[in-house]
Parts: C-alpha cells; structure tokens; sequence
C-alpha cells in the first residue's frame, strides 16, 4: 500500500519537515534535483540538449538545481526563466545565482525548437488558478514540440487534487515525484499527461507524513499478498458462500459471470437465484453453481418468503443486481433482501437502479438523497456504480463526478458505513474515511459483463473473511491485473469478460506462489 496526497497534504509535509524537524528545504530542493537527474540521466546521451522551464516558485528551483547538476555532468543545458525574477521564490533566487556563477546558458522559450530534451518545472503542486498568459504559451510550445518532456513532481497545469487540466497543461513523457505520489496523477486526465511516473524519496521522514494525515492510497504488486489464506486443513466452508441475486428472463450472462469469477476467486460454495428461463443455460455452463429460481406455473412470481429467508441465512454474502432488470419482481427481491438479510451486501447494476427510482420519489437533492440511501441499507454495503448509475443515484450530475471523481466518492461515504466503488477508468472506493484509487487495468475491460466480473470477486473476497472495505479495494485491484494478463493475450480490441474471468486463475497463483 502506497499513499497519494493531495496539495494541502504535500504543503503540510514540507512545512513540518522543514520548520518542526528543521530540514533546510534547500536540502529538500538539492536532493529532489539529485532525484530526478537519476532518472534523466539514464535516457540521456551528451548528445542531447536539454532546456529546463521553470515558473516561479520552488518547482522551478528544483528544475534549475536539476540542470546544473546536469551542466556539471557534461550534458549541454540551458535554462529558460518564464517569471520575473524579482517575484520568484526565495529558494528558486538562490539556485539562479549558483546557476549563473557556473556560466550556465539561459534562453528565451522562442529557441525551444533548438532542444529535443525538456524539464517542465513551470509550476508544482500548489497550482489553483488557469494558466494564461506567458505560461500557457510556454506549456503550447512544449506540447507542440517533438522534445521527449520530464515533468517535476507533477505536470505543469494538473490539478494534484483532482487531475484536471486548468486550462492547458504539459504532457509529459515521464513524471518524477517528490516524496509521495499526487493523487491527481492517478486519476484520468492528470494519469495520462504524467507519462511513466517515478516516486522519488526525497527524505521527508515518516512522521511528517502521519502528521498530513492521509487518506488515499494505491496498490502495487507486493499487495497480492493482501488476498485470504488457503488452509492445508480445510473445506468448502471455510471460504464463504456466496448468494448470487442476477439474472432475469433472457439475461443468464451476468449471473454466470459474477458466479463464475466468484468461484475462481476462491469462494466454496455459490448458489444462484434467477429466472427460472435461465436454469438450463446456468447450469450446464457452471454446474459447479447451486441454482434456485423464482418461477411458478410458467409465470415470473416472486419465490415464497421461507425459501428467500433460508437462502438469505444461508449466505455469508449476498450480491444482487447484474442483469436483474428493473421489473417489480426484481424490486420485491432487492426489498426482500434490504429487510432481511444479516450479511454483507454487494450491490450492482440493476438493483443500484432500482435504488435510484426509489430515491426519486424522496428527493432530487443529492445531500438528502445520500442521507436516506444510508439509512435505506445495511451498514458495510458496498455498492458498484459507474458514473452514470452514480450520478442517476444521488442526483449529482455525470460530469461533475467524472471532473472530481476521488472528492465524489469521498461525498458519499462521508459520515456514513457505506462503501462505494465508483467505478471508472481509474475506480475509487471510498469508505471508512479512506479512499482507494485503484491503478491496475486497461481500456480492453470498458466491455459488457466486466463489471459483473467484478461483483463476483468483491463478494468471494467477502465471503473468505475480508472486511468489505478491504475486499472492495483488493478486488478492484484484482480484476484490474486479471485485465492486464488478459489484455497481453487477447489485446485491448477483442478482450472479454470472460477472459479476465481466466486470467484469474494466472494472478492468483502468485498468491500461492508466495504463500
């Protein structure tokens, strides 16, 4: 597990490290340029000539310090100052005149064309306005430019809180970062300007950083090992059963995919409740699968409550919604559900819709709307939306949760026991005051049934003993790499579900391979 910060968290980490603990943030500045001229110098030649742009503030000390460790390594470096120096930063002051004592070339932005190597350190991560002016036509001619680009601790014009552009903003080849990872490059558009991304440890001790206090964070690949024992002594039992509410007449796909990748996420036993038009088809493609429908006569009727309580009770998680459609039959299950189920709920699809009908009749203001949805369901359900199903559900327009998706997610779970997967190209979970931004997968998942996919490996992640919250954020991460390995495979054009439902099996073997 790795944090992100947002800007008031990477200021209120300089601000302890440097006045608490007493670190001069020219030491802070000379490492960070110590730091980025590793990475530059490995994919530079003498060759090459580099022009570092800088801004105002200590971003562009750290790029001119940068250049002159550079220029005393023998590489041909010049600097271009967009700022008027007499309203630069102190720290930036100091690195101009180290910089011009040495003799170093300085140029205007208009020889840009005569460098194929940028260092963008126009402005770091305590931008809040647009950029205009001279430094929007600095950051047009860089992205116009054939010059391979390094941004310094974050491309010049992305929101570190949100990943927006503010107006224009460089794109990157490659990002290093300064002690800890922004979570404004993790998310879309911020994730695509920042190129490859580095995280430099710069020397912010451990204590500053618990004083930021964060709450977002990411995975990486050592946190496969985050994934529910296996035991030599064992049975089904003691990993889960999962009861799978999907399906309606016509529509087995989503049952069997949720079912199927619940299954191969380890979960022992998983039983089925969907039209009973599907039966034959679910059973013949997952006879591994208890089944039980809701039919009568021939006709869709809703099963008698003894039965529905006994599955319920027998169930140590319950997913319901892909593909159950929005008919009353699927509404009186989902009620069912709500009034009498004692077990974590994964919530999805159809029964999310449904939930938002039921929203409307109350209120179309989004506070209120979040409000009675907390006291609607279960404490720890979690609930799977894409932005659109989010946005029909709190009444919060659809582009502005795609603009400030980590801040939207952190709205809903707020002051609740709810936990939310809003799922994107970049899905973050939210819950328990934590945020997750999840930063494995491909464009080849934005596919039909991926989603249910998912549902199946929260709910079996569940099911072996994992809180919610914990199980939310590992299966996201997990179907994310089962879409990678598939994707090397199949290639992002003609990648399915039930592909990633197969690379299942290749990522959790490295669980039992380290195990």
């Amino acid at each position: 597990m790795r944090y992100a910060i947002n800007s008031a968290q990477a200021k209120a980490i300089d601000d302890y490290t440097t006045q608490a603990i007493g670190i001069p943030s020219r030491v802070l500045m000379e490492r960070a340029a110590l730091e980025a001229v590793k990475v530059i110098k490995e994919e530079t030649s003498e060759r090459d000539r580099i022009l570092v742009v800088c801004g105002p503030g200590n971003n562009g000390g750290d790029g001119i310090a940068a250049g002159r460790l550079l220029y005393l390594m023998g590489c041909r470096v010049a600097i271009c100052l967009l700022a008027d120096e007499l309203k630069c930063s102190e720290g930036l002051r100091e690195q101009l005149a180290i910089a011009r004592n040495l003799g170093m070339t300085f140029e205007n932005s208009n020889k840009l064309h005569e460098y194929n190597i940028i260092i963008d350190a126009i402005f770091g991560v305590g931008l809040t306005r647009d950029v205009s002016g001279d430094y929007e036509a600095a950051v047009n001619a860089i992205n116009s430019s054939p010059c391979k680009v390094y941004s310094l601790d974050i491309p010049s014009g992305i929101s570190s809180d949100t990943g927006k552009i503010m107006n224009v903003a460089v794109k990157a080849c490659r990002t290093i970062t300064f002690g800890y990872m922004k979570q404004g490059m993790l998310v879309f558009p911020g994730a695509e300007y920042a190129g490859e991304i580095t995280v430099a440890d710069i020397g912010f001790p451990q204590v500053a950083l618990e004083k930021a206090s964060p709450d977002t964070y990411y995975y990486d690949g050592s946190d496969i090992s985050r994934l529910p024992a296996r035991y030599a002594r064992s049975h089904k039992g003691t990993y889960g059963k999962v009861l799978i509410i999907a399906g309606s007449p016509g529509m087995s796909g989503a049952a069997y995919l949720s079912a199927m990748a619940a299954y191969r996420t380890g979960a022992g036993l998983v039983k089925v409740l969907s039209s009973a038009d599907n039966r034959i088809i679910l059973q013949s493609a997952l006879p591994e699968a208890l089944f039980t429908s809701y039919d009568s006569n021939g006709k869709d009727t809703i099963i008698s409550g003894q039965e529905l309580s006994d599955m319920l009770s027998w169930a140590d998680v319950i997913a319901i919604g892909p593909g159950l459609s929005r008919s009353d039959i699927a509404d009186r299950l989902l009620t069912d559900v709500l009034e009498n189920a004692r077990v974590p709920l994964v919530i999805d699809a159809d029964a999310i819709n449904l939930l938002a009908m039921r929203l409307d009749r109350v209120s179309r203001d989004s506070r209120v709307r979040l409000d009675k949805l907390s006291v609607m369901l279960p404490g720890n359900t979690i609930l799977t939306p894409h932005v659109g199903e989010l946005s029909r559900l709190t009444g919060i327009a659809a582009d502005i949760i795609s603009d400030n998706i980590i801040d939207t997610a952190g709205q809903c779970s707020y002051n609740n026991s709810l936990i939310y997967v809003l799922k994107d190209a970049r899905t973050v979970v939210a819950g328990e005051g934590l945020r997750y931004i999840n930063v494995s997968g491909n464009n080849g998942m934005a596919v039909g049934g991926s989603g249910d996919v998912l549902t199946g490996i929260i709910a079996a992640l569940v099911a072996q003993g994992m809180s919610p919250f914990e199980a939310a954020c590992l299966g996201v991460y997990i179907h994310g790499l089962a879409g990678d390995a598939a994707a090397v495979r199949t290639g992002y054009y003609s990648l399915m579900a039930g592909d990633i439902i197969e690379a299942l099996k290749e990522i959790l073997q490295l669980r039992s391979d380290n195990s």
